[in-house]
């Protein structure tokens, strides 16, 4: 594996990271987004390809009823104000015009191939890799 000099934004789709697990997130959309938001503070690197990146920072995308979860400091929370989807893809563009690398973590393949070219993409399982057995 080698390791890039670079940071990436970590753009995460929060509701499906949520929803490729099931915990019973569903009974518990808040809970389940909190705990999740808790867990991303601790993310530094994420490997995708044999390629590990450094992650510089942290957005989550929450929407509907996960609205109301709150990140701890490093995670910026972005509230959806129509659908996930859409905000991701606009974030990613900012991101993008910024000079920025954002590695997207979502299984959405609609979601995929709105995003901008020089987007990186992870599965939920790189990022659940990274939370670890004990993940939120």
């Amino acid at each position: 594996m080698s390791e890039n000099d670079y940071g990436v934004v970590l753009l995460v789709d929060v509701a499906n990271v949520m929803g490729s697990r099931p915990d019973g997130w569903w009974r518990d959309r808040l809970g389940a987004a909190t705990r999740l938001l808790g867990g991303l503070a601790t993310v530094t690197k994420i490997s995708l390809s044999g390629e590990t990146f450094s992650v510089a920072s942290i957005l989550a995308v929450v929407e509907g009823k996960a609205k109301g979860a709150a990140g701890p400091e490093g995670v910026e929370v972005i509230r959806a104000t129509a659908d996930g989807d859409s905000t991701i893809v606009a974030v990613a563009h900012e991101v993008v015009a910024a000079g920025g690398v954002p590695l997207v973590v979502t299984a959405d393949r609609g979601l995929r191939a709105r995003l901008p070219a020089a987007a990186l993409v992870a599965g939920p399982r790189a990022l659940l890799d990274v939370l670890g057995p004990n993940r939120p």
